[in-house]
């Protein structure tokens, strides 16, 4: 339906895209291949540079490219009329089985179940209750809760959420430097707060898949470990350099705007809240201590998905809605990384770079901030797919290093409105500039991506 409303020229330019990435990723190919690749190495060799050039130019969307993946190397990999020596493409489609995909799931329903409860409105006007009126608690008040929301849905939902529920308030703020530093704050911890769990965000549930492939169990508590502290250290860096940016005045913000809203709370499923509560609880608790009772992430996630099906909390509709590109975009994701790794394209070049005499540490480094830059430009989903088997290949007694370093990093890139999907919600309210975002981005941009490698070095010891 959509498509009856895109304009003409945005269609043209898109087959352009298509066509232009098409004919560059044959060109490329062409020039660096070698005559010793076998037919699945030319293969997935084309698939990089295609999909790297649809991710980036975005001339289809980001699940499609992920399906094309699938459907590319099923036909090309397996068919015996395309390739010499056909192979069993059973690893290229089981990724949708993968626990990981599973895992978000669960995380979708927990966080559809919210929001239709109106849970989440509830810890909107508990963290009012807490913040009072001064503009530095409130700014404080609602970045920790951005941060911690966005660890169980999604950051695009998040953001949402929280600027829907305050632009009464932002508009009667207007273009001051308090509503800056709450549109500011909720973008950056919005992003910031999804380092800290698996489905917090795309590139840590690709970057946990592709261990999985590797034979490395990274389940729901390792992953806070390794990242809610760089989370909760660069939402508190941020927040700091925001209040004493933006925040110049200590009178109290009027809050009456929540008095229009009390009316609506007798309409509230009080006992399917309870219910979700419960159930939020539950789950969280089985993820964190899995290594107690050994019941795997993916079987945990069963819970949510079943009690809420089965006591009509969520329902047909509500299911429909789901975010189920993201899951494709994923599922396709690890397939691509899946064929980078098996037909050994990156090794073969790893092992040409041997002579470059690099610290482990450094190159770390110089990936963890090539990730930002890339995520800048492209899909930070598409790029930790990229990057992860690339790191593997160069870093081969670094894996787990090298993912997690990728997949925390992916989320440092916050220069621009269209960088993250959060930055253009609030950008979209017409109360910032362009520029405004350059503080966040630099600050986020620098201090990020080496704050997440130290931090895995040392936890990983």
């Amino acid at each position: 339906m959509n498509d009856l409303v895109v304009p003409k020229r945005n269609k043209y330019r898109s087959v352009l895209f298509f066509i232009g990435s098409f004919v560059i990723a044959l060109g490329l190919t062409w020039l660096v291949k070698e005559p010793t690749f076998t037919d699945s190495q030319v293969y997935v060799f084309f698939l990089l540079f295609f999909s790297v050039g649809l991710w980036i130019t975005e001339a289809i969307p980001a699940f499609a490219v992920a399906l094309f993946i699938m459907a590319y190397l099923v036909f090309t990999l397996g068919n015996p009329h395309f390739n010499s020596a056909p192979e069993k493409i059973d690893r290229y489609v089981n990724t949708f089985s993968s626990s990981i995909i599973w895992l978000l799931l669960g995380g979708f329903f927990l966080a559809a179940a919210m929001t239709k409860t109106k849970l989440d409105e509830r810890l909107l006007k508990l963290t009012l209750r807490v913040s009072g009126t001064k503009p530095r608690n409130i700014v404080i008040a609602f970045m920790c809760t951005t941060m911690f929301a966005s660890m169980i849905m999604s950051n695009t939902a998040t953001t949402v959420m929280l600027v829907a529920a305050l632009m009464p308030l932002l508009t009667s703020l207007g273009k001051s430097g308090v509503s800056k530093a709450l549109l500011l704050g909720i973008s950056i911890s919005a992003t910031t707060g999804g380092m800290a769990t698996i489905i917090g965000t795309p590139p840590n549930a690709i970057a946990a898949g592709i261990l999985e492939n590797e034979g490395v169990n990274m389940d729901f508590l390792h992953w806070i470990i390794y990242g809610m502290p760089v989370a909760i250290v660069l939402t508190a860096i941020s927040c700091f350099v925001l209040i004493r940016r933006f925040v110049k005045t200590s009178t109290p913000v009027s809050l009456d705007f929540q008095k229009d809203q009390k009316s609506d709370e007798k309409e509230e499923p009080g006992f399917q809240r309870k219910l979700v509560l419960v159930v939020l609880v539950i789950t969280i608790l089985f993820w964190l201590t899995g290594s107690l009772h050994g019941i795997s992430v993916a079987a945990v996630a069963a819970i949510p998905i079943v009690i809420f099906t089965l006591t009509g909390v969520i329902n047909a509709d509500d299911i429909r809605g789901l975010p189920w590109d993201t899951l494709f975009l994923i599922a396709g994701s690890m397939s691509l990384g899946e064929a980078l790794e098996s037909t050994r394209i990156l090794e073969h070049y790893a092992n040409q770079m041997q002579s470059i005499h690099i610290h482990p540490v450094a190159f770390l480094i110089i990936f963890a901030y090539v990730t930002m830059i890339f995520t800048n430009i492209m899909s930070n989903a598409a790029a930790s797919t990229v990057l992860i088997p690339l790191a593997f290949a160069l870093l081969p007694d670094y894996k787990v290093e090298a993912a997690m370093t990728i997949g925390l990093s992916a989320s440092t890139a916050l220069f621009l409105p269209v960088s993250t999907p959060p930055n253009a919600i609030c950008f979209s309210t017409g109360l910032l500039r362009q520029k405004d975002f350059l503080l966040g981005g630099i600050l986020i941009g620098i201090i990020g991506p080496v704050l997440s490698v130290l931090w895995v070095l040392l936890v990983k010891g």
